[in-house]
């Protein structure tokens, strides 16, 4: 089964040269136990571009779509036998990125 985890962010600016040691740790071991499927860091929420197709017009927006203090840093798609292997990770990646985060399964 697969498992988003979203990172969940709610400061300025990227993570610390410790932060940055700590994910490469802790990814190292995603991809050593089969769990990597897929992850990476984003932008700031400035940098957003929010499209809105649904009508007759296509309408551009600049920055993100909600007003937050919290924002989406960050994301890990894995693969976990079930649910509390999945909520494991996802903790230990909390700790190593020093971020909350959020677990979702894929449909």
């Amino acid at each position: 089964m697969q498992y988003l985890i979203s990172v969940i962010h709610d400061e300025a600016g990227l993570a610390t040269p410790e932060e940055h040691a700590a994910i490469d740790v802790f990814n190292d071991r995603l991809r050593a136990e089969g769990h990597w499927v897929f992850a990476g860091g984003l932008a700031a929420p400035g940098t957003a571009t929010v499209i809105d197709n649904r009508g007759g017009e296509t309408m551009f927006s600049d920055g993100p779509f909600v007003e937050s203090k919290e924002y989406l840093a960050g994301f890990y798609v894995i693969e976990a036998p079930d649910h509390d292997v999945a909520l494991k990770l996802a903790a230990e990646g909390s700790r190593a990125c020093n971020r909350k985060v959020e677990v979702r399964p894929f449909l």
